[in-house]
């Protein structure tokens, strides 16, 4: 095992801390650092920026975009990015539908959608979830019914993330309602989010934000060469995808600077005869925290230097489990640290509540999702369990 960085991985590493640093703009760079809601362009010009020096979808095959590193470059590369506060690649472009494209997908779907995916050109979301079809999502009810050149569509997809920004959404539907098992039922289609017949709602979270959507799929006619591989292989598909999705999902440079932000302003808060970074009970927590992200990224290098074939390792199930609660543990600390401040909902400046605090009770609530997307940490224990330590 590896996990000191070689010369030539360090200078990997500041030729891409340079680029992150300087090209990417630094009032972009400031609203991910201080957890502003960022603009659908800033996502766009970040993404375009990233792709036009290779950095957009390193994991992607290389005569699609993608770069012929190592397991630990690829490493760096998120770290990085992550530590410099720069928006990452679209997930659905560059971590789900781009990569099923790229495996499973026709010589011309993969000319026609690859580069614009790669260059968000094309915005995509996931049309997975369901009303009743979440975490068991076998049991999903959308129906796609093959009629000549085309399929029709109906049924509804729910917590479609930022769909209505989208151009496309690759969508699971069931396309065999007699197979033997659910699974076996399954297709993959892309369908263009302007097509009749279907409809966005927008779901408004608990925190205020407009992120989530239902989607209602009426009679939409779809092209059949817009099916994704074979037909009623859709579920094979999915679990690729869903393999992609658990990449860097431990966010560990993430945390690294939410905790980074907990500590400067502990540091301007007075408590007593001195500040709240002096409070030995607050300084234990904060240091428990530190001591477990430092755990988790070990963890995380182990499991990169031991990739040789980028197959999906079931410790992932660890990275994603412990990443999220770590995440969700340091916006608790940053609501601690705000107190009273953080009760006014977006007042504004004409408030004595600066803003900073005012984003921190809604940070804390929408912060509660990271433990179930890309599988709910119930789901992770499961496959710890039996997959790992053999229960």
């Amino acid at each position: 095992m590896k996990l000191a960085l070689t010369d030539e991985e360090r200078a990997f590493r500041d030729e891409l801390r340079s680029f992150f640093t300087t090209e990417i703009p630094a009032d972009v760079r400031e609203r991910v650092g201080n957890g502003v809601e960022l603009r659908r362009e800033d996502f766009i010009s970040t993404q375009r920026t990233l792709n036009a020096k290779g950095l957009a979808v390193p994991n992607w095959p290389v005569a699609w975009g993608g770069q012929d590193w190592t397991p630990t470059q690829r490493h760096i590369w998120l770290d990085e990015m992550q530590l410099a506060c720069v928006p990452e690649p679209l997930t659905f472009n560059a971590n789900m539908i781009g990569p099923v494209i790229a495996e499973f997908g026709s010589q011309e779907m993969k000319e026609r959608f690859l580069p614009p995916t790669a260059n968000l050109d094309i915005w995509w979301c996931q049309g997975f979830s369901e009303p009743e079809a979440g975490s068991d999502l076998a049991s999903l009810r959308t129906t796609a019914v093959r009629d000549g050149d085309e399929y029709v569509v109906n049924g509804q997809k729910t917590w479609t993330t930022l769909a209505q920004h989208a151009d496309w959404i690759f969508c699971l539907v069931r396309t065999d309602p007699t197979a033997p098992k659910r699974q076996a039922g399954i297709s993959m289609l892309l369908i263009e989010m302007d097509t009749p017949g279907l409809t966005v709602r927008p779901i408004k979270l608990i925190d205020g934000s407009y992120e989530v959507n239902e989607v209602f799929f009426e009679n939409v006619r779809v092209p059949a060469d817009h099916l994704v591989g074979e037909e009623n292989r859709g579920w094979s598909y999915a679990k690729f995808l869903l393999g992609n999705e658990r990449t860097g999902i431990a966010g560990v440079g993430r945390t690294k600077v939410k905790l980074g932000v907990v500590k400067e302003r502990a540091a301007a808060t007075k408590v007593g005869g001195g500040t709240l970074l002096d409070d030995p009970l607050f300084a234990a927590r904060l240091a428990e925290i530190e001591n477990e992200l430092l755990a988790l990224e070990v963890t995380q290098l182990r499991v990169v230097s031991g990739s040789a074939d980028g197959a999906p390792n079931p410790v992932s199930s660890v990275l994603k489990l412990r990443g999220s609660e770590l995440q969700q543990a340091a916006t608790e600390l940053l609501l601690e640290v705000a107190g009273p401040d953080a009760l006014p909902y977006r007042a504004g400046p004409g408030v004595a509540s600066p803003d900073w605090a005012q984003r921190t009770a809604p940070s804390y609530l929408n912060y509660r999702k990271v433990s179930i997307y890309g599988g709910s940490n119930e789901v992770q224990r499961t496959i710890i369990a039996s997959t790992i330590l053999g229960l």
